[in-house]
């Protein structure tokens, strides 16, 4: 009796020993000395994923990692993507994180007032997308936001998302649009929007920037606005780099709002949320002119004769 009471000590004292090592194993600090990040592929399973995390020094057991996963059910939710780990983190910590999916999201940012082209230039030159773009997109069509998105992620999935955001955006502002503005349609609100998003960045004046505008197409007035000679002028690839010159302002192209009555045919670059709202409810006025005050922003006014003497006023500053 004394002799198997010795021995079921010892199994009882190995058994406790064993479980503690195994608590370290799981609980403690792991093995890694700095911030690291590594990519878990689409159809990886526990084995992969626990053999690469051993391999970059983030756990010491692979073995354990995929017991562990396969207790906790980890193993059955293993999601695709970036995953960054800190120095130290326990085996526990790490299959816990991935199990709930806890990738890492990057952002994208296209800002206001960038053409297509330029837009599309931004997603291509993201390192961390994949793939070529093949979903097209004409000017206007992506509204400008930050998206976020996971490494990984194919550039043309951007494209779509972005394409998607200004129909969605472009549909729900021309709901709540004022009645009595003269566009026939969302094509022509988005047209107007682009001119407005080119002429001022200060969301103090873009009311009153639209404002301009309708009230020169209610009047049958040219726009004549400069934005749309510098597209007309380079098609929206690049910025014109110079001043414009009498010449261009002669210059015989659709885009031309000195030349041509009305809107432009389409936009000239893509236009924000707060740009369309702008052009969707535009601010009450009788200003019919504005240029630029020579202190960020523009001076408006409802005749000719006021415009003249602003216009006085910034050359004078310029000089």
């Amino acid at each position: 009796m004394k002799y198997l009471l010795r021995i079921l000590l010892l199994l009882v004292i190995v058994a406790f020993f064993g479980l503690w090592r195994l608590h370290i194993a799981i609980y403690n600090a792991g093995p890694l000395l700095e911030t690291k990040s590594i990519m878990i592929g689409k159809g990886a399973n526990s084995y992969s994923v626990g053999r690469e995390l051993q391999e970059q020094g983030i756990i010491n057991s692979a073995t354990l990692f995929r017991i562990m996963s396969k207790i906790y059910g980890a193993d059955k939710a293993l999601k695709a993507g970036e995953y960054q780990f800190a120095p130290h983190e326990s085996l526990f910590n790490v299959m816990q994180r991935i199990g709930n999916g806890e990738v890492i999201y990057r952002k994208i940012t296209l800002a206001e007032g960038l053409t297509a082209r330029q837009m599309l230039e931004i997603i291509e030159n993201n390192p961390m997308l994949d793939g070529e773009i093949t979903e097209s997109a004409a000017e206007g069509e992506m509204l400008p936001e930050t998206y976020s998105f996971v490494r990984g992620d194919s550039r043309d999935s951007i494209v779509a998302r972005a394409k998607k955001a200004m129909r969605k955006a472009l549909k729900d502002i021309w709901k709540r649009r004022n009645v009595n503005l003269p566009l026939k349609d969302k094509n022509e609100l988005l047209i107007l929007a682009s001119i407005i998003e080119k002429e001022t960045g200060l969301p103090e004046e873009r009311g009153l920037v639209a404002s301009v505008f309708v009230n020169r197409l209610k009047k049958g007035m040219k726009l004549q606005t400069d934005p749309t000679v510098i597209y007309a002028l380079t098609e929206g690839k690049s910025d014109l780099g110079r001043l414009l010159t009498r010449k261009d302002l002669n210059y015989d192209s659709p885009y031309n709002t000195y030349v041509y009555y009305g809107l432009p045919p389409a936009p000239i670059c893509s236009p924000g949320k707060a740009a369309l709202l702008a052009a969707a409810n535009p601010e009450v006025s009788d200003y019919i002119y504005f240029v630029a005050s020579g202190n960020g922003g523009h001076n408006f006014s409802s005749s000719l004769k006021q415009h003249n003497n602003h216009v006085a006023a910034y050359r004078r500053k310029s000089k």
